[in-house]
C-alpha cells in the first residue's frame, strides 16, 4: 500500500489497548497513525478500569481538567509509540478534538493550541469540525504550526473552505518560518452515516457515501497542496450484509488515509487484498447523484442533518464523560 501513499489509521485509542495491541500493529507495519473523538474516549474513560488510578489520583480536579489529564496521557502515550513513523515520514500522527462545547465561540484556536502545548508532541493533530468558527481556527492554527484535523465533512462545500483555511494558513506560516517542515492538515470525510440514513430510499445500496466521498477526494487531490491529504472516516460497517471492511477496500484510492475500527482493520488484514480501487468516473457519479435527486433526496439537507448529528454526538459524548467525572 505504501506504493500508493496509502495509510490506515486506527479509530480507538484505550490505555490497556495502548500499551498491548497497538504496539504490535505498529510494528507489523499493520497501522500508522490513530485517532480519537469525545465519543472514543467516552466508551474508554467510562468503562475501562485501565483508568481508575489516575481517576483517584486526581479526583479534586474539575472534571473537565481530570478528563483532560487522562485524555492528553492517552494521546501522548500513542504520539510517543508513532514517533518512529513521524521520524521516517510515515504518517505516525495521532488526533485529539477539542472541547465540542466551545465550536461556536472564539476560544476554539486557544484551545486548540493549549491541547498541542499540553501534550508536546509534533505528531499530534488538533481535530476541528468543520463549521464557519471551525474554518478560521484551522487556518490560525496551522499558521502557528500546527497540524490540523478538520472533521465531520459531509459536502463538497465543507471541502473547499478545509482547503482555502490550508491553504492560507499554509502560506503564513511559510512566510515566518521558510524552508521548514510545513504542518500536515487531513479532510476527514465521512463516508458510512449517508448509506445509513439513505440505503432504504436507495436501488443501489451503500453506494451514495463512496460517490460523495470520492467526489471530494477528487477535489482535494486536484487542489495540488502537499500538506494536505483526504481522510476517509466512519468507515465501519453496521450493515451485516456487507463485508467488514467494505468501506476500506471501495475507497482504497492514492495518497488517501482510511479511519476505522479495530474489526474493521483486522478484517481487512486478514482479505489480504489490498488493491487499488479504480475511481467510479465523474459521469459515473453524476447519474446516481441526479437520480437520488429524482427520487426526493436533497443532497444539502442530507449534509446539514448529518453534520447537526455529528456535532450533537460529541457534545453529548463530552458531557456524558464529565458527569461521569464529577
Amino acid at each position: 500500500m505504501k506504493e500508493i501513499n496509502f495509510s490506515l489509521w486506527c479509530d480507538f485509542l484505550e490505555r490497556d489497548f495502548i500499551n498491548s495491541n497497538f504496539t504490535q500493529l505498529i510494528q507489523n507495519s499493520v497501522i500508522n497513525g490513530v485517532t480519537s473523538n469525545p465519543s472514543i474516549f467516552k466508551n474508554a474513560i467510562c468503562s475501562s478500569k485501565a483508568y481508575s488510578e489516575l481517576k483517584d489520583k486526581f479526583r479534586k480536579k474539575d472534571p473537565k481538567k481530570l478528563y483532560e489529564i487522562l485524555a492528553t496521557n492517552d494521546i501522548k502515550m500513542a504520539a510517543t509509540k508513532l514517533l518512529g513513523n513521524y521520524a521516517r515520514g510515515d504518517d505516525g500522527f495521532v488526533s485529539i478534538e477539542i472541547d465540542p462545547n466551545l465550536i461556536l465561540t472564539s476560544d476554539i484556536v486557544e484551545e486548540g493550541k493549549r491541547l498541542y502545548n499540553t501534550i508536546k508532541m509534533p505528531n499530534v493533530m488538533i481535530k476541528i469540525p468543520a463549521i464557519s468558527s471551525g474554518f478560521e481556527a484551522m487556518s490560525e492554527l496551522m499558521k502557528k504550526g500546527i497540524n490540523v484535523n478538520a472533521t465531520l465533512i459531509f459536502s463538497n462545500s465543507q471541502a473547499k473552505e478545509c482547503l482555502e483555511a490550508f491553504k492560507e494558513g499554509t502560506k503564513k506560516y511559510s512566510k515566518r518560518f521558510p524552508q521548514t517542515t510545513l504542518p500536515q492538515g487531513v479532510i476527514s470525510v465521512f463516508v458510512s452515516r449517508f448509506d445509513r440514513l439513505l440505503d432504504d430510499r436507495l436501488e443501489d445500496r451503500a453506494k451514495f457515501g463512496i460517490y460523495n466521498a470520492t467526489s471530494i477526494y477528487s477535489q482535494i487531490q486536484n487542489a495540488n497542496q502537499s500538506n494536505v491529504r483526504t481522510l476517509f472516516a466512519s468507515t465501519g460497517v453496521k450493515d451485516g450484509s456487507l463485508p467488514a471492511d467494505y468501506y476500506i477496500k471501495e475507497l482504497l484510492y492514492p495518497n488517501s488515509i482510511n479511519t476505522a475500527p479495530l474489526d474493521t482493520i483486522k478484517a481487512f488484514i486478514a482479505s489480504g487484498d489490498f488493491r487499488a480501487k479504480a475511481l467510479p468516473s465523474d459521469d459515473e457519479i453524476s447519474k446516481f447523484m441526479a437520480n437520488a435527486k429524482v427520487l426526493g433526496i436533497d443532497y444539502n439537507r442530507v449534509c446539514s442533518e448529518l453534520l447537526d448529528d455529528g456535532l450533537e454526538a460529541f457534545v453529548t459524548a463530552f458531557d456524558e464523560i464529565l458527569a461521569s467525572l464529577s
